[in-house]
């Protein structure tokens, strides 16, 4: 499915202008209609004799896991593919007439079903292969050393956090180095490094070894449950930054660059880079606050500060357009042009005398 993705994609993109608008709608229903019978093949040839047993297998393991905010979404996730498995069967073992209006229909409909495998059925993959490793814990005593050794070094500044992942049971758990006396050491902490109550649950010889002893990473979530890799909606054309620079470039009149600048600066379906970039913030700090973590609160909490100060400075901006464009005034004459283009010399010209050479330098043996 990637494969036959990154193919469309490139599809598509011929189907557009340089601002993203379609324009050849022909070509365009074309590739998503090739698109829709590839993955159809694709996946009656490669999941349809196993996506039952993978179902199967996927639940008995969840089953299997201890009880976690998770488990009751993964388990509406699991009915939900073979749900969409069994629409996918349908329409493969009842096909319309090849090249018919209705075998496009029947395409266009199954699609979406086709992408949410596509999408996730890593879960149904990745709960199959899962298989919990028993975690060795630390004695109470070696427990509270190392903690306390821990969170020394987080107050030295000499712990570095180098990987963190979530465990069947919901725990947070992070791999770390603990540095003490020019010494570093992989020890594994259970809970938000930067909330207090987080746990040392083991030391380990290197990031290896921790990581066989530990228990296994499950998926991680999403930032938003309705968006697809392999379903995204057709992007609302935009200018780039680099095109409005060249037009304020090549403006001769200040009207011309107010307009430029408030291009940069709408809102709406075609809104400018300005209000993109304030949406990319406000995009970036859900997903900090979606981490559930102290330091992911605080990064949200500045990237909404950086918001407010970019919605501020994004009105400035338009403002300043308008006073532009209120000026009424155009480039001075004495701004002339230069030529590009040096003419060619006569074909009579003498070409000029190369440069004189001085004395070779003295070689030294």
């Amino acid at each position: 499915m990637i494969r036959i993705g990154r193919e469309v994609e490139t599809a598509l993109d011929a189907t557009r202008d340089r601002h993203g608008q379609t324009v050849h709608h022909n070509a365009e229903a074309a590739a998503r209609a090739h698109r829709d019978q590839a993955a159809l093949q694709a996946y009656a040839t490669y999941l349809v004799p196993h996506a039952g047993e993978l179902l199967a297998a996927a639940r008995r393991a969840l089953d299997a896991l201890p009880p976690a905010r998770h488990t009751a979404a993964w388990r509406i996730l699991l009915d939900s593919l073979a749900a969409s498995h069994s629409e996918i069967a349908k329409v493969l073992d009842q096909p319309a007439e090849p090249g018919s209006t209705a075998e496009r229909a029947q395409h266009t409909a199954v699609w979406p079903h086709l992408a949410f495998w596509a999408d996730h059925s890593y879960l149904a993959t990745e709960l199959a292969d899962q298989h919990q490793q028993r975690e060795i814990p630390l004695t109470d005593e070696e427990q509270q050393m190392w903690t306390d050794m821990a969170h020394a070094a987080q107050r030295r500044g000499e712990l570095d956090l180098i990987e963190s992942w979530y465990a069947a049971d919901g725990r947070l758990i992070t791999i770390a180095h603990l540095i003490e006396d020019d010494t570093s050491t992989v020890i594994a902490l259970s809970g938000d490094p930067d909330a207090p109550g987080w746990q040392v649950i083991g030391h380990y010889a290197n990031e290896y070894i921790a990581g066989q002893a530990l228990p296994s990473a499950v998926p991680p979530g999403v930032l938003r449950p309705d968006v697809s890799r392999f379903n995204r909606p057709e992007a609302a054309p935009e200018v780039s930054l680099q095109e409005l620079i060249r037009d304020v470039t090549e403006a001769r009149a200040a009207g011309d660059v107010a307009e430029v600048l408030l291009t940069a600066t709408q809102h709406g379906y075609n809104a400018g880079p300005l209000v993109r970039l304030q949406e990319l913030l406000e995009t970036a700090g859900q997903f900090a606050h979606a981490l559930d973590t102290v330091r992911g609160q605080q990064i949200a909490a500045r990237l909404a500060a950086l918001g407010r100060h970019l919605d501020f400075l994004t009105r400035e901006v338009h403002e300043t357009a308008e006073d532009l464009g209120a000026s009424v005034a155009v480039l001075p004459p004495h701004r002339t042009p230069r030529p590009q283009v040096r003419p060619r010399p006569a074909l009579d010209t003498t070409p000029p005398a190369p440069p004189a050479r001085g004395p070779s330098p003295a070689r030294h043996r």
